[in-house]
């Protein structure tokens, strides 16, 4: 077994704020004799982008501060000491490099285009000595062991998931051990409010169907509700496309899009569900899409960039508009489409909307209005609370034909209404204006 060296080493924590299954934290406490923990709330993930919108607005950030506030309790149950800054990254870790006189960081690897830029700038800052240590730990399948050439990734779902259950094992979790209490230190940082950050402080919806809290002890909460005291998951794939409620879905994505739950997590205890209850249609649905997931983040690290143009990943000249009385009219749900209007209704006054949802207001978004999808993709990503950038992209290319859709649909909302929303319960709930 390898010694450790006297060195003091440094978690950077970016979206993998969770204390179980982390490599890189496994890596930190296997190969330091102290580590203190950093996470940075970035000032250019709160600033309004090229649509206008805000790239973090009240949702997301309110459910971000909630995880920061359960990753420290978490870490100082390990003895780890987590510093908070309302700061970017490049101005504040070799500071703390400086301060503490560190030795190495471990990180979680991005490879978009903004978060790639902040790793230069922050690298820029440090001295070269060094070590700086990322780890791919946001997949199921660890790229690793998928592909030495992200070019090979097949550009059909199909092909990439049916390759990988045939020849592709998924590893166990990273273990972590607790450290000696000697290894905090005073921690005068201080998690920022929502004001703070810049927002009003706000009740979450009474109809929403997400109304759970951020962090890990609350995703592992709900996964063991929904696997083992529900036992929902048996009829997943039966619920999946619902509407209304907390139980249709599973509502990990979340936790997942931040990294508070990890997808191996997820897959081990359903690995586990199946060993003591049943194997049917439904669990292994969970399963596939998580592979959906993972696909996304495969299409992302092979075409890089092109996932953010216009044209996406198949160079599609469409002509797209940018008419902002239709973008306006999508946001505030008021088409002609009261289907789409309710979901659209839904994400503002929660930060939510469902997967059946998702499709069919930018499907009407991209195919029906022929705006720019790339502005749908940026409202998006400022008001979900599970916004997931390789998701989120990948699944607006895919609808808008610029992705992975070989057949390039289009959805037909009012029969997707009838199929979906027979009884109008879910219209009625976001539609409906009331005195009281």
């Amino acid at each position: 077994m390898q010694e450790k060296q006297n060195n003091t080493g440094l978690i950077w924590f970016r979206n993998n704020l969770r204390t179980e299954d982390n490599a890189s934290l496994e890596k930190a406490v296997k190969n330091c004799d102290k580590i203190i923990a950093v996470y940075c709330f970035d000032p250019k993930l709160f600033k309004i982008d090229e649509f206008g919108f805000q790239k973090t607005a009240k949702f997301r950030a309110k459910f971000l501060i909630e995880t920061i506030v359960n990753l420290k309790q978490n870490l100082a149950n390990l003895n780890v000491t987590l510093l908070t800054y309302f700061e970017s990254p490049e101005n504040k870790i070799h500071e703390i490099c400086d301060e503490f006189s560190i030795d190495s960081i471990y990180t979680q690897k991005e490879w978009t285009k903004e978060e790639t830029i902040t790793n230069n700038l922050t690298k820029n800052t440090l001295s070269e000595t060094i070590n700086f240590t990322e780890d791919y730990d946001q997949f199921l399948y660890h790229p690793e062991t998928v592909s030495k050439n992200f070019n090979n990734i097949p550009e059909v779902f199909t092909q990439f998931r049916k390759k990988l259950e045939k020849y592709i094992t998924i590893k166990d979790k990273n273990l972590i051990s607790k450290l000696p209490l000697s290894n905090t230190i005073e921690n005068n940082t201080k998690v920022p409010t929502l004001s703070e950050l810049g927002f009003n402080n706000f009740e979450v919806h009474k109809n929403t169907a997400f109304p759970f809290l951020g962090g890990e002890n609350e995703a592992l909460k709900r996964l063991n509700y929904y696997l083992f005291e529900s036992k929902k998951v048996g009829f997943y794939k039966k619920t999946r496309n619902g509407l209304v409620g907390i139980d249709y879905s599973t509502k990990f994505s979340p936790w997942l899009a931040n990294g508070s739950l990890s997808a191996k997590t997820i897959y081990w205890e359903i690995k586990r569900y199946e060993a003591e209850f049943e194997s049917n249609e439904s669990t292994y649905w969970v399963i596939f899409e998580l592979i959906w997931r993972d696909y996304f983040k495969y299409i992302s690290l092979k075409h890089n960039s092109k996932i953010f143009k216009i044209g996406g990943i198949l160079d599609k000249n469409y002509h797209w508009n940018s008419d902002r009385e239709n973008i306006e009219t999508w946001i505030n749900g008021e088409t002609k489409d009261n289907f789409v209007n309710a979901n659209m209704i839904e994400l503002k006054e929660t930060g939510w909307m469902s997967n059946r949802g998702r499709q069919n207001v930018a499907s009407y978004f991209a195919k029906e209005l022929l705006l720019d999808w790339r502005i749908g993709a940026a409202y998006f990503e400022s008001m979900l609370i599970d916004y997931d950038v390789h998701s989120n992209y990948g699944n607006w290319m895919y609808v808008a034909g610029v992705g992975n859709d070989p057949r390039d649909r289009k959805f037909n909302t009012q029969l997707q209404a009838e199929r979906y929303d027979a009884n109008h319960k879910f219209r009625k709930i976001w539609l409906e204006k009331t005195l009281f």
